[in-house]
């Protein structure tokens, strides 16, 4: 991979906290370790940014020529070149001897005050501190450049959205040509469970390069837990939330989404809520444009289910609408910036789920989840699959 100039500088972010260097220890699950370095890799390697801007990449030997090729980091080492292999013979330790060749690249940096992300290792960061180092644990300032996403990362998340809809496709369509049977959904004489429709969705997603954890098919009362993932026979006449974040294997993007369903006939209170959440989401696309502020969205949405008689968070109900509106999307399923109380300004760039709910112990739960990205005028819906409840 070509090296491009570095347009991750973190340099204000360093000088406010008073750091020499932003160093990160983690695989490529780690969303900032992704971010920065654009390398795969199961095992864990290390990447530092100076506060002049230089990047440096530490990987196994293994890993090397690869990563040279791969990573968007110009300079590219291993432990080794400081001298792993005999600091491990006097230390009879990996990690300490990790920690000495850390030091030991520090110290050619002239760097002395080291900050680190608030979930960085204890351990390493007491060793460092023992080696003559000031840990500064703080905010990740890679957290908030990755609220923006650029054209080529928008394109992304659309290829992930585009397995997450076939995904859902694929579980609706098994519930609206199943046949009833005393309440219960059956395929070819096979009852429906929650389980069969998860692996129908996994399937699905692999075969479109993405790959979901704790995919939500919750039926019944028990839908009114909003991260129950849900469990037995699908039944009749009762609401089904379906809720997959998927990721791609290739890009490490995620995408979100969520539908409600019903087979059978919907009690009138299943209905009015199916409608309160539908015209809730409304009430957020309504006044959704850069320049508002997240709350303002959230607050809109807790207007329109008050004015229908509703509970919400926003009275500290523990029924209703109880949690935020939606949250950012991105290399992490939840990350900045949340739509909730906090006052946080709506810009271009975002990509967002709008993702309003009702939940009542005695109906269950109803749930819809569009992801839409902040354009300069407004928002573009990256959801396209319909929304109907009875199928």
């Amino acid at each position: 991979m070509e090296q491009k100039e570095n347009n991750m500088g973190i340099t204000s972010s360093l000088t406010e906290n008073g750091s020499d260097a932003f160093l990160i220890i983690g695989n490529s699950n780690n969303a900032d370790v992704y971010y920065t370095t654009h390398f795969l890799a199961a095992d864990p390697f290390t990447y530092i940014q100076t506060k002049s801007g230089e990047e440096t990449l530490i990987v196994s030997s293994m890993e090397l020529g690869r990563a040279k090729i791969e990573s968007r980091v110009k300079t590219v080492q291993t432990m080794q070149e400081y001298g792993f292999s005999e600091k491990m013979k006097d230390r009879k330790d990996g990690e300490l001897a990790y920690c000495d060749c850390l030091a030991a690249v520090f110290q050619k940096m002239s760097a002395k005050h080291i900050m680190v992300p608030r979930d960085f290792p204890l351990f390493t960061a007491q060793t460092l501190k023992e080696l003559g180092f000031t840990i500064i644990p703080a905010k990740s300032p890679f957290k908030e450049l990755r609220t923006r996403k650029n054209k080529e990362q928008i394109e992304k998340i659309k290829e992930a959205q585009f397995a997450c809809e076939k995904a859902m496709e694929t579980a609706i369509d098994i519930i609206a040509e199943a046949e009833v049977k005393e309440g219960v959904l059956y395929n070819n004489e096979v009852p429906i469970t929650s389980e069969s429709i998860r692996t129908s969705i996994e399937h699905t997603l692999l075969d479109h390069g993405c790959e979901a954890e704790s995919t939500i098919v919750a039926c019944g009362i028990n839908s009114a837990n909003p991260h129950w993932e849900g469990e037995g026979d699908i039944k009749a006449n009762q609401p089904i939330v379906i809720d997959i974040f998927p990721r791609n294997k290739r890009n490490r993007y995620f995408a979100d989404m969520t539908r409600t369903v019903l087979k059978g006939e919907a009690s009138e209170e299943l209905k009015k809520m199916y409608e309160a959440v539908h015209a809730a989401q409304e009430a957020a696309f309504a006044i959704l444009k850069p320049g508002i502020l997240y709350s303002d969205v959230h607050n809109a949405v807790c207007d329109e289910f008050e004015k229908r008689g509703y509970d919400t968070i926003r009275s500290d109900s523990k029924v209703g609408f109880i949690h935020s509106t939606g949250h950012g999307v991105g290399l992490d399923i939840h990350e900045l910036p949340s739509v909730s109380l906090q006052e946080v300004e709506v810009e271009e760039g975002h990509v967002v789920t709008i993702e309003p709910g009702l939940y009542y112990p005695e109906y269950g739960g109803i749930r819809i989840e569009d992801m839409v990205v902040i354009t300069s005028e407004g928002f573009e819906n990256l959801t396209k699959m319909e929304k109907e409840f009875v199928v």
